[in-house]
C-alpha cells in the first residue's frame, strides 16, 4: 500500500518534471545526491531516505534557504528552483526530500512499522524536533559535487516546507509548531481531516495569535471523502480560517482528485509566492475581533526576568506593584523599574498569593502548610493552617479561597473567613489548582489542571459554594494528557484568563475559549495584571517572566465588586 500510494503521487509528477525539463531554458541545473538517515532519538528505531537538491549557484559558504518536501522529493521540484533561481525570483535554496520512518520488521515473516500516518498526520512538534535538532543538522556533515560544503540558514525567514496530503498537514504542523524556524509552506491536497486531530486546525488559526506564516493550499473537488472527513471541504475551510486570521495565503482550487500531478502544475506559482519579498519575514495577521479588542499591534512579549528555578504566584498590590515567586529557591521578588529585585529572602517556599485590600500579601506557605500574611516590611504573621495551599484568591471582604490538590485523600477547596477559621467546601476535582472570582465576586472559579475543565461555583453569604459546574472549556493539545490549566485571572470586562500548556487562553464570560496567545518559551503557570492602569500581564513562565501591555485592564479581587457587562451569548 505504501508503495502503491508513492507510486500514485510520483509518476503524473516525474512525468510532467521530464515534460518540463524537455522545455528548460538554458540555466544552470542543480544537482542531487541521497543518503539513508537512521539516527533518530525523537523517532527511534526509524529508516528513512533523504534526497538533497543542490543548485547549480550555491557556493559552498554562504548559508542556503531551505525547502523541506515530505514523502520525498517530487522530480518537479529541481527543473522548478533552477529556473526560478536563475530568474532571481527565489532565494538560492537547497531543497530535502525526506521519506517517512519505517521501523525494520523483526524478522522475514513481520511486518515494518510504517511511521507515516504517525509522523505526518500527528498534531505536536515531535517531527519538527527531527527535522531541526537531527535531520537538517546531518544534512550538513555531506557535501554536494565539488566538494562544496552545505551550509544551511538557521533563519525562520529562509526556510520553506510542503508535501502532499499527509505531507501536507505535516509541513504545515511544522510550521505551526516552530514558526521561528519554517514560515513559508506548500500543501497540495492537505488531509485536514480527523485522522490523527489535524480536524482542529481551522479553529485553533482562528483562535491563536496570528504566526507569521506564508500558506498555498491546491485541492481539487474530487479529492477524498472517507471515513476521516471530506479534504475539499477540509482545505476550503482551512482556507477561510487562514483568511479570517489575516494570514497570507493563496490557493489554487480545481476539479481534481487525491493525487500528486496537479501539484507539480501550480509549484511555480505557488514557489514565486511563499518567496516573494524575501527576505523579509511573512506579515502577521491581526487576528479574530476577539483578539484584537485585548492585542495591541506590534506590543509583543518583554522579558522581565530569568534564571529562575521555577517562577509561580505572580501577585499585584493597589498601585500595580508585582511580585512573584521563585518557588524552588523559596524567594520572593518585587518588579521594579521593570526588573525583578529581592524582597523575600525565605518566602517559605511561597507558591500561589494575592494581596489583600488591607495591603498585606497572603501567601501559600508550602514550607509550613499555613497561609501566610506578609506586611510592606517583609514580615509574617498567620493568617490561617492546616492544609497546605497551593493558589488563593483573597476577596475584598479579606476572605480566602485556596486550592489544596495535595491535601489527601482527595483535592480540596477551602474558604478562609476573614477571622481566619479555614473549612473545606469542595472536594472531588483531580487537582484543584488556580483560582479567582468574578468581578462581581459572587462567581468562584477553580482550574482543575488533569482535565479540560475550569469549574464554576455560585460563593453563598457564608461562604459555602453551590451550583458546581463543568463551566469553562479550556482547550487541550493533542500531545497532551490534560491542559495543565493553572493560574487564573479575570479582566474588568469579565474575560476569565487561563494559564495552560498551550498559553493563555482567554474566554468569554459563556466560558467558551476565544483566544490563545502563546508565551516566547512555550511555558506558563500563572499570570497577573499590573502596572499603574492595570493594564500590563505579567506571566510566571517556568525559569522566566514575562510581560506585555494589553489594551484590557485587570479586576482585582481586593477591590469593591462591579458587575460587568453582560456576555455575548
Amino acid at each position: 500500500m505504501r508503495r502503491l500510494l508513492a507510486l500514485v503521487f510520483a509518476l503524473p509528477a516525474l512525468a510532467l518534471a521530464t515534460a518540463q525539463d524537455a522545455k528548460q531554458p538554458d540555466v544552470p541545473k542543480g544537482t542531487t545526491f541521497n543518503f539513508t538517515f537512521a539516527k533518530s532519538k525523537v523517532f527511534p528505531g526509524t529508516t528513512r531516505t533523504v534526497t538533497v537538491y543542490v543548485p547549480a549557484q550555491y557556493d559552498g559558504k554562504t548559508p542556503a534557504c531551505v525547502y523541506v518536501n515530505q514523502d520525498g522529493l517530487p522530480g518537479y521540484v529541481g527543473p522548478t528552483f533552477d529556473r526560478l533561481i536563475a530568474a532571481k525570483e527565489m532565494p538560492v535554496t537547497i531543497a530535502v526530500g525526506v521519506t517517512p520512518g519505517v521501523v525494520p520488521a523483526a524478522n522475514k515473516d513481520a511486518l515494518p512499522r510504517f511511521n507515516r500516518s504517525f509522523e505526518y498526520d500527528g498534531l505536536g512538534d515531535a517531527y519538527a524536533r527531527m527535522l531541526l535538532d537531527e535531520l537538517l543538522p546531518e544534512v550538513e556533515t555531506k557535501t554536494a559535487s565539488g566538494d562544496r560544503k552545505i551550509v544551511l540558514s538557521k533563519r525562520g525567514t529562509d526556510r520553506a516546507i510542503g508535501g502532499a496530503s499527509s505531507g501536507a498537514i505535516c509541513a504545515f504542523t511544522v510550521a505551526w509548531e516552530r514558526p521561528d524556524a519554517f514560515t513559508r509552506v506548500f500543501s497540495t491536497i492537505g488531509t485536514y481531516v480527523g485522522l490523527r486531530g489535524g480536524d482542529v486546525y481551522p479553529t485553533l488559526v482562528r483562535k491563536f495569535e496570528p504566526k507569521p506564516l506564508r500558506v498555498y493550499l491546491q485541492d481539487g473537488s474530487k479529492d477524498l471523502n472517507i471515513y476521516g472527513g471530506d479534504w475539499w471541504m477540509a482545505n476550503q475551510t482551512m482556507q477561510r480560517a487562514l483568511v479570517f486570521g489575516g494570514y497570507e495565503v493563496k490557493h489554487s482550487w480545481n476539479e481534481g482528485g487525491h493525487n500528486g500531478g496537479l501539484a507539480a502544475h501550480v509549484f511555480p506559482e505557488a514557489s514565486a509566492f511563499l518567496w516573494k519579498d524575501w527576505p523579509e519575514l511573512p506579515k502577521a495577521g491581526k487576528g479574530s475581533s476577539q483578539l484584537q479588542e485585548i492585542l495591541i499591534p506590534g506590543e509583543g512579549w518583554k522579558l522581565v526576568g530569568e534564571g529562575y528555578k521555577f517562577t509561580e504566584g505572580p501577585a499585584t498590590d493597589a498601585k500595580g506593584n508585582v511580585v512573584f515567586n521563585d518557588v524552588g529557591a523559596s524567594k520572593t521578588y518585587k518588579v521594579v523599574d521593570g526588573k525583578p529585585v529581592e524582597w523575600l529572602a525565605d518566602s517559605k517556599r511561597g507558591d500561589g498569593q494575592r494581596f489583600g485590600p488591607d495591603g498585606k500579601l497572603y501567601a501559600n506557605s508550602a514550607a509550613e502548610s499555613k497561609v501566610l500574611a506578609w506586611d510592606a516590611d517583609g514580615k509574617a504573621t498567620e493568617f490561617a493552617g492546616g492544609f497546605k495551599g497551593n493558589d488563593l484568591v483573597v476577596l475584598a471582604n479579606v476572605a480566602v479561597y485556596a486550592t489544596a490538590p495535595f491535601d489527601p485523600p482527595t483535592s480540596k477547596v477551602y474558604y478562609v473567613s476573614p477571622k481566619g477559621e479555614a473549612k473545606v467546601v469542595d472536594t472531588g476535582l483531580k487537582f484543584a489548582n488556580g483560582i479567582t472570582v468574578s468581578p462581581d465576586q459572587t462567581l468562584l472559579y477553580v482550574a482543575d489542571s488533569r482535565t479540560h475543565w475550569v469549574y464554576s461555583y455560585v460563593i453563598q453569604a457564608d461562604g459555602a459554594l453551590a451550583n458546581k459546574q463543568k463551566y469553562y472549556h479550556i482547550y487541550q493539545r493533542d500531545t497532551d494528557d490534560d491542559t495543565g490549566a493553572d493560574g487564573l485571572r479575570c479582566d474588568r470586562d469579565g474575560r476569565l484568563w487561563v494559564a495552560t500548556r498551550a498559553g493563555l487562553q482567554v474566554c468569554d464570560q459563556a466560558g467558551r475559549v476565544n483566544c490563545i496567545i502563546p508565551t516566547p518559551n512555550g511555558k506558563v503557570s500563572n499570570l497577573t495584571f499590573g502596572g499603574a492602569d492595570m493594564d500590563t500581564v505579567y506571566a510566571t513562565c517556568g525559569d522566566k517572566v514575562y510581560s506585555r501591555k494589553v489594551k484590557v485592564k485587570g479586576a482585582n479581587a481586593f477591590e469593591k465588586p462591579f458587575k460587568p457587562a453582560t456576555p455575548r451569548l
